[in-house]
């Protein structure tokens, strides 16, 4: 029988993609948990930093869903643990009463300054190549 080669050197990448994934969002955890993060909570907390610079800024939850690879449950509960830690504020949308803006407060701008070098530090070892 004849072997798919085209099929086995895409299934090879896959699972090579797989495996950096992995052993990337391991390591993350891994140096983000003394700071009480995991790799989910700062990618949350990294997209409001971008996306929301300034103070006070806010980000529609809507907005996060795409950019996260959660469901929107595990993402609603998720910002919930921030919220409920200090690092995020939730409010309802005014001119949509079914949207919700969420911002980071002080203590997560402060925290996510602390812990994005650490980030970026295990970005750059997993990622090389």
């Amino acid at each position: 029988m004849a072997v798919n080669t085209a099929g086995t050197g895409l299934e090879e990448r896959w699972r090579d993609i797989l495996s950096v994934h992995a052993r990337t969002i391991c390591e993350i955890d891994r140096v983000l948990h003394p700071h009480g993060l995991g790799a989910s909570d700062f990618e949350v907390l990294d997209i409001l930093a971008t996306e929301s610079p300034r103070e006070g800024d806010q980000c529609r939850v809507q907005n996060l869903v795409g950019r996260v690879h959660l469901s929107q449950s595990a993402l609603s509960r998720l910002i919930g643990r921030l919220e409920k830690d200090g690092l995020v504020e939730r409010s309802v949308c005014v001119e949509d009463r079914r949207g919700v803006w969420v911002s980071l407060t002080r203590k997560g701008r402060e925290l996510h300054s602390e812990v994005l070098p650490l980030q970026r530090e295990v970005l750059a070892r997993t990622l090389a190549d």
